[in-house]
């Protein structure tokens, strides 16, 4: 399920003010600009994610017609793994 560009936002901007309000960090820019960027990282990430979601439910059904009775969830959910890898992407 894809994620809404508010919720996004939400986390971004909780994330930002969390860790300036902790100390962590001690923003040298605006602290609006600083959130866009996360949210352009998170965006970019979530839709990275898709992409590998897309992919892999597409091998796996190509497999499926291929070996009728094997399991589709766990093949997958391989699959995902192994593009994600080669991706360097932590899932």
């Amino acid at each position: 399920m894809p994620v809404r560009e508010q919720e996004i936002d939400a986390l971004a901007r909780h994330f930002v003010e969390s860790l300036k309000a902790s100390g962590a960090i001690v923003p040298k820019a605006d602290l609006d600009a600083l959130i866009a960027c996360v949210v352009e990282l998170m965006s970019a990430n979530f839709e990275l994610e898709n992409q590998i979601d897309e992919e892999a439910d597409r091998m796996a059904e190509e497999e499926a017609r291929k070996h009728p009775g094997i399991d589709v969830t766990r093949l997958r959910t391989l699959i995902r793994q192994r593009i994600a890898q080669r991706r360097d992407f932590t899932l």
